[in-house]
């Protein structure tokens, strides 16, 4: 059965780690050997002025660092696009992995995707760190890619706490199906908070903390004379409305997968990406997990195996996990498990770091 957007429906397997064979398949044949993809890899990344400084906290499990650090990559010599992941995290509370945002910025503009706890204040400590585009009174645009609540819970903090410190238009919002429902008790219920600080002794404009909410369908759902956004449905466990992100600047062009299982969709948007951001679960630690809950994630989240596939395929220039599920394991884990069918440059993303 195929649902509105051409999708297959999650196949609920009795065996935890079965799999849809189709979802495993590479869509066109590989003709290099590996020594030629290494060979030809490295020299198009020395061409292009790609930097792998991968400093990564590798050795250190999960909520073992004592700070934030700020990780920087080049993806092109010059480049005025960055991808900046302000949360990386999932819904545990993991101190040290905010929850999922990601700021794609082109010069001095940012389009955020996905608004989890801590979006704020990440935005701010990227802005501390030089990204000006990330100036809190400059965060306009937001792309929500579904309503699990550690992606959209942050909705009320990016609508009001810009326009409290100077945004004086109107937050612009994209997200699936619902998002409009969501949306507007969060307006009703500050809407006290609102009246006193435009009539009382702040005076603050009328217009910034007003949202212009769009409720999308795949396709081109945005764009200005910085970037066009395509939205294209994934699939997320049983969700009907989950959405991946492709944005298109002058100089770059940049995927963000949202939660997804693998599906053709993300692949025919991805290829040949400059840089793929996708989720990913250790296929390791997944062994540990309970039958429950490894057919809850099977049919929701794309395991670092799949992701090997998944990237070979596409042939992004980098890819940077994301949302990441580590289940004991560490960053270094995750890239050994996906260097084990990917030999292309990868990273494991962590919070305010810039690629």
């Amino acid at each position: 059965m195929i649902d509105a957007f051409g999708i297959s429906p999650p196949c609920y397997d009795d065996t935890a780690v079965a799999r849809d064979t189709q979802r495993h398949r590479l869509y066109r044949a590989g003709v290099e050997s590996m020594n030629i993809r290494i060979d030809m890899t490295t020299r198009r990344l020395l061409h292009s002025g790609l930097i792998l400084a991968v400093l990564l906290s590798g050795t250190c499990r999960p909520g073992s660092q004592s700070k934030v650090e700020v990780i920087s990559h080049e993806i092109k010599s010059g480049s005025r696009s960055r991808v900046v992941l302000l949360g990386t995290g999932t819904p545990n509370a993991d101190p040290e992995h905010s929850g999922p945002a990601v700021a794609i910025i082109f010069d001095d503009t940012a389009y955020v995707v996905d608004c989890g706890p801590g979006i704020v204040r990440r935005a701010a400590a990227a802005y501390k760190n030089g990204i000006t585009a990330l100036e809190l009174s400059n965060l306009h645009f937001l792309f929500v890619t579904h309503l699990h609540s550690d992606h959209p819970v942050g909705l009320p903090d990016i609508m009001l706490t810009p326009w409290v410190l100077g945004r004086d238009a109107p937050l612009v919002v994209y997200g699936p199906v619902g998002i409009k429902n969501m949306m507007h008790p969060i307006q009703q219920a500050y809407e006290e908070d609102i009246r006193m600080r435009i009539d009382g002794l702040e005076h603050a404009n009328t217009e910034g903390c007003k949202v212009n909410v769009h409720e999308i369908q795949p396709g081109e759902i945005y764009s200005d004379d910085r970037v066009i956004v395509q939205a294209f449905a994934v699939r997320h466990g049983s969700w009907k409305f989950a959405f991946g992100f492709r944005f298109d600047t002058p100089d770059r062009s940049i995927v963000i997968s949202g939660d997804t299982t693998p599906c053709e969709s993300l692949i025919e948007n991805a290829k040949g990406c400059d840089t793929l951001i996708h989720e990913v679960y250790s296929f390791a630690g997944f062994q540990t997990r309970t039958a429950e809950w490894q057919r809850y994630h099977a049919a929701s989240r794309t395991s670092t195996l799949e992701l090997a596939r998944i990237a070979s395929e596409v042939k992004p220039r980098l890819l940077i996990l994301y949302h990441q599920l580590y289940w004991g394991q560490g960053d270094k884990d995750l890239l050994r498990e996906i260097h084990g069918d990917y030999q292309g440059a990868v990273v494991s993303g962590q919070d305010l770091g810039v690629y």
